[in-house]
């Protein structure tokens, strides 16, 4: 039997952009992806506390360096830039290696400016 962790999150990030006219997903600075262990093209959970809606999607790398965390295509319409979101990443393991697994948090904060591991 497999279950679901989380394996990765980047917690409290600020929304840069939001771009109605693209074909889909969560653009995020590469440099944060790779921080979090986020591979691109990797599905997503994006949960917005400004307004308390999710979507699941798949993370693309936007510019490194950039602190971009833009909603593309559809999942545009579910926030505005300034809206809090985190975005996880889950794996599936057996219960016996969930008991030592510890997933990787990265706390953002300053406009996406300061990422700290917690």
């Amino acid at each position: 039997m497999l279950i679901q962790m989380l394996k990765a999150k980047l917690h409290r990030a600020v929304l840069t952009q939001c771009e109605l006219n693209y074909t889909g997903s969560i653009s995020i600075d590469r440099d944060l992806l790779d921080m979090a262990g986020i591979l691109p093209f990797e599905k997503v959970l994006v949960v917005n506390q400004s307004n308390g809606s999710r979507l699941e999607t798949y993370a693309i790398e936007a510019e490194r360096g950039s602190r971009m965390f833009c909603l593309n295509g559809a999942a545009a319409r579910l926030g505005e830039p300034g809206d809090l979101v985190t975005v996880m990443s889950f794996i599936q393991m057996t219960p016996e290696e969930a008991h030592s697994w510890k997933p990787k948090a990265i706390l953002l904060s300053d406009n996406n400016s300061k990422a700290e591991i917690i």
